[in-house]
């Protein structure tokens, strides 16, 4: 055996990490440990660096320095590098290439830096009379590392080779991919170890490649991450000890076959797309841990704690998606609050890490978290957040929504005036709605629905119950009714809302609301931007009380949202002229097998991506197309179990050529969306046009049924009703 005497190394690691290399360096027997921007410099013996290669979860690479000096100008770099005694460091035969980093005034090209510097050691071997080696820049035996700092370079001999962050394992990876040396990083600031060893299970809702259930695998198995290498640089390295290397490398198969042996606890992982769930099976299959690592399709609206065993003691670890190169950014706050809502349901007395791409989005978990990390995914800056669910009470994230489910209505004093015979009429008609909706309420479990809708002549307004909000839209006032009179009407609706609701005069919004044509109920009246968390159902949807006429949510269509939540289970589902995209979000949490959604408008795209997100639901398999509904239909394409139809009344968008008038142009409209519709399929079609009338040549050719009574709930069951509805299939030849 070759005499082992200590020296100097150096491990390289991403930034931020130097610590936790550092504590895993000092466990491998190594000393005078000293960390550094991007790695950690320490002393120990061969045996040492022949651990930190194999068992290093964190370094990149591990270094051997074996010079430095001069280099201002090229002259002075082939001059440090001609001293260097290069025989005493590369065995015999052995081919390099040279890594060369960084660029001063007068070696202004790295390549050049890497040619100048492969001369001096090819002419430092002739020199001494001997064969120099050979170059192999693809895939040489060892690999010399110089870098460059102003007019100094430090030299040191590679004792890896490929980086040590690639374990073998990963086939195949997501758009954005985790690291391993980061997903390891991540587990060991959680104490992974310690919880695997007590047998807690670990979970991951957004699983992508699996490389967080990989890296938390091998540490439960006490497997060595780079075991399964057949090749490291210091086999080509003069101080090489084959005997002593083979000793530490058995040692270490073992320890991986009897943890193996030991069994692993439970680890899951979950995404909302298929392909990425293949990708991950690769990984796991390549790892040899597909016994131990189970990962299937599940959006994170549909991912529940495994209840087929007690798992009172887990790690649920995520690395949701940043939106810089993945994900909407502007979804992200929704998809940051449901996964708390997620992690409160059903996790509680769990530990989480959430590698956070913004402290803001770690705000809209709405739990505390009791440690915070600041770390890098390549550039990107990121934020681990270690949160015990032990006790952690979900509150209001600071996203801009507000949410219904925890606050209470409060009591409201009374009117210190009394109100006006006008008032009080209007106060005692909200009291009997209210009266009669009651039973109805409850058994339904709404907490959006329509309270009033000009009953008094007198009082044209439409209020609507938002939670713990109402919506309170005026419409405009008829002719013969004077300015002066309107606004005291107005004055009366103010002052007797809070009396006859029991909700505070600071949560009630108003709006005047004209009769409009087109898609002015669209366009934006405010700039506020506060969200309004709602639940429908199985859904939980986003309203804005502020900023539009309309809120982001027809109520009159609550009926038919729910009937298509009760038929999408495995259908594919489209949407047209979606709108905020209530209906798509019904669909996909009842198991629609897809969903494709179609709207010219930006703006209502988008909202629709944080609805999906709000529930946990992913876009990949829910499609959001921006286009005109006509053309799109008439370009062609696959065939859907369930369509939704309801278009506008009327619309002149300066996006597409010519106007669209529902009356005018439905029959064609129904022809296309027909020509989508699977042959045992059914398409809805609704709009809210006063004195619509179906072309006789549509029940003609289609099967026809007016549904428009079914599709409306006690609270819009009033003359006139508020849109006609029908259910249209395929003639059966």
């Amino acid at each position: 055996m070759i005499a082992d005497t200590p020296r100097e190394w150096l491990a390289t690691c991403p930034r931020a990490l130097p610590p936790i290399l550092a504590a895993e360096l000092e466990a491998l027997g190594a000393a005078d440990i000293r960390e550094q921007q991007a790695g950690v410099a320490f002393t120990g013996t061969r045996a040492v660096m022949y651990r930190a290669c194999l068992w290093s979860r964190i370094a990149t690479r591990v270094l051997l320095p074996v010079g430095e000096g001069a280099a201002k100008n090229p002259d002075a770099l082939y001059a440090t590098l001609l001293e260097i005694p290069w025989s005493d460091h590369l065995a015999e035969g052995a081919s390099i290439a040279v890594n060369f980093n960084g660029t001063n005034s007068e070696i202004r090209n790295t390549r050049f830096g890497a040619q100048r510097s492969k001369d001096a050691i090819l002419d430092a071997y002739r020199a001494a009379g001997g064969p120099p080696p050979r170059v192999n820049p693809e895939s040489p035996d060892i690999q010399i590392v110089v870098r460059l700092h102003r007019d100094h370079i430090d030299v040191a001999v590679d004792m890896v080779g490929e980086s040590l962050h690639r374990r073998g394992y990963r086939r195949a990876a997501g758009d954005a991919p985790l690291k391993e040396n980061l997903a390891a990083a991540l587990l060991l600031r959680t104490d992974w170890p310690r919880l695997a060893k007590e047998g807690a299970a670990l979970v991951d809702p957004m699983c992508g490649s699996a490389t967080l259930l990989l890296e938390g695998a091998q540490i439960a198995a006490d497997q060595a991450p780079a075991l399964g290498r057949t090749r490291f640089n210091f086999m080509a390295w003069q101080g090489h000890d084959h005997e002593q290397w083979s000793a530490i490398h058995s040692e270490a198969k073992g320890r991986a076959e009897r943890g193996l042996d030991a069994g692993l606890p439970e680890i899951r992982g979950y995404d909302a797309d298929p392909k990425v769930i293949r990708r991950a099976e690769e990984n796991i299959r390549a790892a040899g841990m597909a016994k131990w690592v189970r990962v299937s399709v599940k959006a994170l609206g549909e991912v529940r704690k495994p209840t087929h065993v007690a798992l009172p003691k887990g790690l649920l670890i995520t690395n949701p998606p940043y939106g810089e190169r993945i994900g909407r950014k502007d979804s992200l706050p929704q998809l940051y609050r449901h996964l708390g809502e997620l992690l409160h349901r059903e996790f509680a007395g769990w530990q989480a890490a959430i590698l956070a791409g913004d402290r803001e989005h770690g705000r809209s978990l709405g739990l505390r978290s009791h440690k915070q990390y600041q770390l890098f995914n390549g550039r990107l800056p990121v934020t681990l957040l270690l949160l015990n669910l032990e006790g952690n009470r979900l509150i209001d994230g600071d996203d801009g929504i507000r949410g219904n489910e925890t606050v209470p209505v409060p009591r409201v004093a009374e009117q210190v005036s009394p109100l006006s015979e006008g008032a009080e009429m209007f106060a005692n008609r909200l009291r009997k709605n209210q009266r009669k909706l009651a039973s109805w309420i409850k058994r339904s479990g709404n907490e959006c629905y329509r309270l009033y809708d000009a009953d008094i002549p007198e009082y044209a307004v439409a209020v609507d119950r938002y939670g713990d909000y109402l919506h309170v839209a005026e419409y405009k006032a008829p002719a013969q009714v004077s300015e002066a009179a309107a606004a005291q009407r107005l004055d009366d609706v103010r002052h007797s809302l809070p009396a006859a609701t029991s909700v505070s005069a600071d949560k009630i919004v108003f709006k005047q609301r004209e009769r409009q044509r087109g898609k002015a109920q669209y366009e934006v009246r405010g700039d506020e931007g506060e969200m309004l968390s709602v639940r429908e159902g199985d859904a939980r949807l986003l309203v804005n009380l502020h900023d539009y006429l309309d809120t982001g949510l027809f109520l009159d269509h609550r009926p038919l949202r729910l009937r298509i939540a009760k038929e999408a289970k495995g259908q594919r589902f489209l949407n047209l002229y979606c709108y905020t995209g209530s209906a798509t979000v019904h669909a996909a949490l009842a198991g629609a097998r897809e969903t494709v959604s179609v709207d010219l408008s930006n703006s209502y795209l988008r909202w629709l991506g944080q609805n999906l997100a709000h529930n946990g639901l992913a876009e990949t398999r829910n499609h959001l197309e921006r286009a005109d509904v006509m053309q799109w239909l008439r370009d062609g394409g696959d065939h859907f179990d369930l369509i939704l139809l309801d278009p506008p009344s009327f619309s002149n968008s300066r996006k597409v050529p010519g106007s669209f008038d529902v009356q005018r142009d439905h029959g064609g409209l129904l022809n296309l969306a027909m020509q989508r519709l699977a042959p045992e399929g059914v398409l809805y079609f609704s709009n809210n046009r006063r004195k619509f009338r179906l072309e006789s040549e549509v029940s003609e050719r289609y099967s026809v049924k007016d549904i428009t009574r079914s599709t409306l709930d006690p609270d819009f069951q009033r003359n006139p009703v508020p849109h006609q509805c029908w259910e249209i299939r395929h003639k059966v030849l």
